[in-house]
């Protein structure tokens, strides 16, 4: 089972933009991945998905905005996050996953102010 770090996100205005990565202590070739967020108050949500050869993943609410990718080399997966809205304020989690194992990392914060 992998140990993910997040890092990247931070406080931005409406509009700006941040990338998210997260880096994992091995392999991620034969892993599924994504990124989830949770706002305060609320049930955490998937934002993104890419299965290991699979098709990527958009959530409707931000489809057009962000996009996610894998670089399997350097055991990382990122999170680009495009025309930043006050509403995708929230605690982003990297997942990545293959069955039995789900692995987590602690978060990275994501403000945007309005």
């Amino acid at each position: 089972q992998v140990q993910l770090v997040e890092s990247g996100g931070g406080l931005v205005q409406a509009g700006g933009s941040l990338r998210l990565s997260c880096v994992a202590s091995g392999s991620i070739f034969r892993l599924d991945t994504a990124w989830y967020r949770q706002a305060p108050g609320k049930q955490r949500e998937l934002v993104a998905s890419m299965p290991s050869g699979g098709i990527p993943y958009i959530a409707d609410s931000v489809k057009g905005r962000f996009t996610i990718s894998r670089d399997n080399a350097h055991k990382t997966v990122h999170l680009q996050m495009n025309s930043l809205k006050p509403e995708d304020t929230a605690r982003y989690y990297c997942n990545m996953h293959e069955w039995p194992y789900d692995s987590w990392g602690p978060g990275t914060q994501v403000t945007v102010s309005s």
